[in-house]
């Protein structure tokens, strides 16, 4: 029986994780194709066409894919921050050398093609925060788990490692105007909570949300803190009366009264346009030929492909481009139209998939940093998934964030690849680690 070689390309990769990747790169092709089809350009390699561009994209992605798999996996451990502090500093520059495209001066052109450095942002964000939480426990033994639980409540520790999250997030929303590639990277933070921050933090920040919206829906909102401190002071029918817990519930009443105060005057200070897009989406106002023209658009592509979809290029809404967007943040349009509500659900499954397997290996890492970094790949690729599904169908608002490999763009494919690859990079040499 031969020896397996560990300095083979392939040597220990999982190849389930690889060919779900290039199913979904493939598939989200067909469907670029679809959405920009023209009879007058019939060539898969016009690269004058968007589907043409995005070949060239999916072989720069093979290419960038084989060299992640070549670079020795300590080289991301001990290169974490200087990759994070060059995106960071790539971020800013972009404000000041970059090209402007839609309104946000966030890309830096190259002849025809444009590289969006807050995209790249992530795997950064996710090398640097792994980084961050697995230096927190030198010693890996098994108390380990405990260990880092005691060590991530230290408010010195969640405090930097909100820091890291915050830093690219404040950058690309404020300078760039970037609200979807910002508001992703909240989603590290459900990575704190497998390495240890308390559920209480998410109960409370679920909570938050919820009164966010409701400050949103009711209109008058002095109705609103009435009834919350009705219900707030009603607890104590339930629990022990004492002093301490008097305390605790008018504590609780003030951030509630506080998260409701607040809700105003974020909301007063959003532009005009993302204040129409949540008046649509909460349903305080309709506007089919304005700012509700892409989402009523997206429902009306979608709910007309039926339970089969029209056929392969058969997609009238795509053909005739009622959608804007449809091969970049709307593709999910094209897949409704066209696959139905089948092929709908097994791109959704396959999604799916893909991050339950990244769970799974994560799990399976006898490396700290490799585990962390495992549950980064897996959150960033839910969130965008939830965020970009959601919104098309009128559940999420409509914020701007591509598809995971389905969406047209160089710099989102190319993102995700690397966010991907080299976690499948750090999974290949698991077994070189001693426990």
């Amino acid at each position: 029986m031969p020896l397996r070689n560990e300095n083979s390309l392939f040597y220990g990769i999982d190849k389930i994780t690889v060919v779900t990747y290039l199913l979904l790169v493939l598939m989200g092709w067909l469907n670029i194709y679809a959405a920009v089809y023209n009879e007058e350009h019939q060539s898969i390699f016009d690269v004058s066409q968007r589907y043409g561009k995005q070949l060239i994209w999916i072989a720069g992605a093979g290419v960038i894919a084989c060299l992640i798999l070549l670079i020795d996996s300590n080289a991301y451990t001990a290169f974490s921050y200087i990759l994070y502090g060059i995106l960071i500093v790539a971020n800013i520059l972009v404000v000041f050398l970059g090209r402007k495209i839609n309104g946000s001066k966030s890309w830096f052109g190259v002849g025809g093609f444009g590289i969006q450095p807050a995209e790249f942002m992530k795997f950064a964000t996710s090398l640097a925060l792994a980084k961050f939480l697995s230096n927190q426990n030198i010693i890996v033994n098994t108390e380990f788990r405990l260990r880092l639980k005691d060590l991530i409540k230290n408010y010195k520790s969640t405090i930097i490692a909100l820091v890291l999250i915050t830093l690219p997030l404040i950058i690309i929303k404020k300078l760039q105007d970037e609200t979807g590639l910002a508001v992703v990277l909240i989603a590290f933070i459900i990575v704190l909570y497998r390495e240890g921050l308390s559920v209480n933090f998410l109960i409370f920040g679920l909570l938050a949300v919820i009164l966010f919206v409701l400050a949103l829906v009711v209109s008058n909102l002095v109705s609103l803190l009435i009834s919350l401190a009705i219900i707030s002071f009603s607890s104590l029918l339930f629990v022990k009366r004492s002093v301490k817990n008097l305390i605790i519930i008018s504590l609780i009443y003030l951030g509630a009264a506080g998260v409701v105060g607040t809700t105003s005057y974020v909301y007063n200070h959003l532009e005009a346009h993302q204040k129409d897009r949540i008046d649509i989406l909460l349903q305080k106002k309709t506007d089919l030929k304005g700012v509700g023209y892409n989402l009523n658009q997206s429902k009306i592509a979608i709910g007309s492909g039926g339970f089969l979809g029209k056929g392969y290029l058969q997609g009238t809404q795509t053909k005739y481009d009622f959608v804007p967007e449809q091969d970049t943040d709307f593709i999910f349009c094209t897949v409704g139209e066209e696959w139905g509500f089948v092929g709908s659900t097994i791109v959704v499954f396959l999604h799916l998939f893909l991050i339950l397997r990244v769970i799974f290996l994560a799990e399976r890492q006898r490396s700290d940093f490799s585990r962390i970094y495992g549950y980064g790949v897996a959150c960033v690729l839910f969130f965008h998934l939830a965020v970009n599904v959601g919104m098309t169908i009128g559940l999420m608002p409509v914020i701007g964030i591509p598809l995971p490999f389905f969406s047209y763009g160089g710099s989102s494919l190319w993102s995700f690849t690397i966010l991907l690859f080299i976690f499948i990079k750090l999974d290949a040499n698991r077994l070189l680690i001693l426990r």
